[in-house]
């Protein structure tokens, strides 16, 4: 068996014999290149995007490359431990947002294990969610409530707190700040536990669609405060919401991060090549995934600055474009 990462004794595919088994395997189809990989995929919260895509993506990539075994998805906190786990070669392909992998940049990597982007997929909504019937419409007004800014290790609570400090809001002396991810996140609130949180993913997210059905919810108007969110820190956008998203009651504006698809600098060039092919040939399987995989498109997949394209990526968008 062969692992795209990992420890010594399982990097084949890696390290010196890479050359060898995929040259002498080229031309005889994915299956006989890549069948013995074995990738392990850092999605996210069982209830979140990146992890109905990351099951989707998995699906694709083992009828693609030719996979014997079904690449495994891997639940996490988000983009900040996912980054972490594909530092330390836990995990061979992850989701981020563009803020936190910003910030990666400033930390080194080990050999091999900087991040490169198979591409943008979709941008994450940044979603401040409370019960319809709470009394509050801005963020400053969540002062002395009981809110979850987001897990330890997501990029949620990146996010959360660059948006708090830009409106004013002090977390530790003005909220009843919790730090809760999706899944909990959403079950707090349908038990009344908290009276607001934060959550960054794609429009829409099934946990919270699926909280909407039990318990009407609102998405605060992040609109007063985006613009200086924006001249702070460029990497977020204003974006909006429609009425249609969780039935909330009317559209509202967000705020928008760009979302990327993540390998190790060591993966070879030909299997980030396949596996950003299969994204694209299997786009329909990742659409009934979550419609937010509709904003999969090549035009815009490219755009992943600060992170570079991996080689194999670059190949495989050059050659789309001729």
């Amino acid at each position: 068996m062969q692992s795209v990462t990992g420890r010594p004794s399982r990097r084949s595919l890696l390290r010196a014999g890479v050359a060898g088994a995929v040259g002498a395997a080229f031309g005889t189809g994915c299956s006989a290149r890549f069948a013995d990989v074995e990738l392990r995929v850092g999605a996210g919260f069982s209830q979140g995007v990146y992890y109905a895509l990351a099951g989707a993506l998995a699906d694709a990539w083992q009828i693609r490359l030719g996979l014997r075994k079904r690449p495994v998805v891997r639940q996490t906190a988000g983009s900040v431990e996912n980054l972490q786990l594909l530092a330390s070669g836990q995990v061979d392909v992850v989701f981020a947002t563009a803020d936190v992998t910003d910030n990666a940049l400033g930390t080194p990597s080990p050999p091999g294990r900087a991040p490169r982007a198979l591409g943008r997929i979709y941008d994450d909504a940044l979603q401040v969610v409370v019960p319809a019937e709470l009394p509050v419409t801005r963020l400053a007004d969540l002062r002395e409530h009981r809110v979850s800014i987001g897990a330890s290790d997501s990029g949620v609570i990146v996010a959360a707190k660059r948006l708090l400090e830009v409106a004013g809001v002090d977390v530790q002396r003005d909220l009843r700040a919790t730090m809760l991810g999706l899944d909990a996140s959403v079950a707090a609130m349908k038990a009344g536990q908290i009276d607001a949180f934060f959550w960054s993913g794609g429009l829409p997210t099934g946990g919270l669609t699926a909280l909407a059905e039990v318990r009407p919810i609102r998405l605060l108007d992040l609109g007063p405060v985006v613009t200086a969110l924006h001249q702070r820190y460029p990497v977020y956008d204003a974006g909006v919401a429609p009425a249609t998203t969780y039935r909330i009651p009317s559209p509202t504006t967000i705020v928008l991060v760009r979302n990327f698809l993540l390998v190790a600098s060591e993966m070879p060039d030909d299997m980030a090549d396949e596996m950003v092919a299969a994204i694209f040939a299997e786009r329909d399987r990742l659409v009934r995934a979550n419609p937010a995989a509709r904003a999969i498109d090549p035009r815009a997949a490219i755009s992943t600055q600060p992170i570079p394209l991996h080689p194999g990526a670059e190949r495989y968008y050059r050659a789309a474009k001729d």
